[in-house]
Formats: C-alpha cells, sequence, structure tokens
C-alpha cells in the first residue's frame, strides 16, 4: 500500500553527491516546470480544488507550494555561498498554503514563477564547483545542511509533490 503522503518514500539525505547524481539532480529541478505544467494541464476548477488525500493539500496549494517552497530553498542556497555557514530561517510553510493566494490564485501565476525560479536557480547550479556544493548552511530543524543535500532535497521535493498530483489523478481515474 503506497503511502499517500510519501508516495515515492521520504526523503532519505544523500551526503556528499557523486558528479554524476549531482548532475542529475540539477536536470531533475530543470525539468520540473515543464513536468508540472503537463500534469495540471486541462484540470478543471473542480479538479484543482481536489485534496491529493484525505486531509491533505488540493492541488492547487500543492502547485502554489512548490514555488514558496523552491524560493526558500534558493535563497538558503544563495545565502550558504555568500556567509559562511548561516541559521537560515523556516517558515510555516502549512499556514502559508492557507494563504488567500495558495487557496484561491489561479494556478498559471505559479507555473511561471516556478518556471522563471527554476531557470534562474539552473543557471546557478550548473555554475558552481564541486567545493561549493560542500558549503552548509545551518536549519533550525535539521542541523547541517549542504548543498548537496539541499540540491538532492529539492529534486525529491518536486517529484514529491508531481506524484502527489498523479497519483490523484491515476485514483480518480482522471
Amino acid at each position: 500500500m503506497i503511502d499517500l503522503r510519501y508516495p515515492i518514500g521520504k526523503f532519505d539525505p544523500p551526503g556528499r553527491l557523486a558528479p554524476e547524481r549531482r548532475t542529475a539532480c540539477i536536470e531533475e529541478i530543470a525539468a520540473l516546470p515543464a513536468i508540472l505544467r503537463r500534469v495540471v494541464a486541462g484540470l478543471s476548477k473542480s479538479r484543482l480544488d481536489t485534496e491529493y488525500r484525505p486531509g491533505g493539500w488540493t492541488v492547487r496549494q500543492v502547485v502554489h507550494h512548490l514555488p514558496d517552497s523552491h524560493i526558500n530553498a534558493y535563497t538558503r542556497m544563495k545565502i550558504a555561498l555568500t556567509e559562511d555557514t548561516p541559521t537560515i530561517r523556516t517558515y510555516e510553510e502549512a499556514r502559508w498554503a492557507e494563504l488567500p493566494d495558495g487557496r484561491a490564485a489561479p494556478i498559471e501565476i505559479s507555473l511561471a514563477l516556478v518556471q522563471a525560479l527554476h531557470e534562474r536557480w539552473t543557471w546557478l547550479l550548473r555554475a558552481l564547483t564541486p567545493d561549493q556544493f560542500g558549503r552548509t548552511y545551518h536549519h533550525p530543524d535539521l542541523g547541517a545542511v549542504t548543498l548537496d543535500t539541499g540540491l538532492a532535497m529539492y529534486a525529491w521535493h518536486g517529484r514529491h509533490h508531481v506524484a502527489h498530483i498523479t497519483g490523484l489523478g491515476e485514483r480518480m481515474g482522471w
């Protein structure tokens, strides 16, 4: 039985990434906007406002959550690249999802935002040296996080939320 909350499993921090795995993660981040756009293409308002699991976010909230989360990740990485082991700020993602833009805004806004963000983010990631991927930030809940771990985490994060949407579509016969 698939855990609807973690349809691809929980994130497992990889440690230092091999160059090939690092490149694959960057390419996953680059590909997410097109994949996300494809999986939500043509969904009606009622489908967008369907929870991906009982008590979970709606598809619309998931779409809006991705750029919210990934903007934070991009910012955290840039801070880690320009400061020595900075402590980053967390945010209440569940509360952000309940704000009016998360609950009701047209998804096209977030699809465009994630497209622009991921273009900029992957441009940065492709330009980093292997040593730069070893830089860290301090997460109040997770402790020291390297850019390698952050990269793997957000490649996973995109797949994780796409699986929420595609899994719902499969279960509902969309």
